[in-house]
């Protein structure tokens, strides 16, 4: 095999492995589809949460500071996994409502089982040419959160 086929053919290896970075989410549903059917086990180890490449750049920035402020060995503010509103399970018979559009933002409902009945809220941004999540907030139970709030955004 000649160098340049070599080279061509561990960059299309490479662009290959990278797990959804380019996406584009044209339609705030899409996203949340893509976000509920995505494999965490392919999300990048150094991101600073599983679902990096779903949230806003806000967002990400938020949970950043969060992980940079965090000593080794400590959990920091969200000791939980936001999408699926616990620690542990996994979302089932997910239903997405229908999105509220506001110029650049959208407000969405999400429905799901993980041993109960959850719904979520999600707000989400138009950015890069896509739609990401730019929060999620649980505003039922004893205890509300919203992961933006837990993040210490004041925003």
């Amino acid at each position: 095999m000649r160098l340049p086929t070599v080279i061509l053919a561990l960059a299309i290896s490479a662009f290959a492995a990278l797990p959804a970075l380019a996406e584009t989410y044209k339609t705030p549903k899409a996203l949340l589809k893509a976000l509920y059917s995505y494999d965490t086990d392919r999300s990048d180890a150094e991101a600073p949460s599983p679902y990096s490449i779903f949230f806003s750049d806000h967002l990400n920035k938020l949970l950043q500071a969060d992980l940079d402020n965090t000593p080794e060995g400590d959990v920091g503010a969200v000791d939980f996994d936001p999408v699926i509103a616990g620690q542990d399970g996994e979302a089932s018979n997910v239903r997405i409502g229908q999105p509220i559009l506001l110029d650049d933002k959208a407000e969405v409902e999400v429905q799901f089982d993980n041993g109960k009945e959850v719904t979520l809220f999600y707000t989400l941004v138009r950015e890069h040419g896509g739609w990401k999540v730019d929060d999620i907030a649980d505003q039922q139970g004893e205890n509300p959160w919203s992961l933006s709030a837990l993040l210490g955004d004041t925003q």
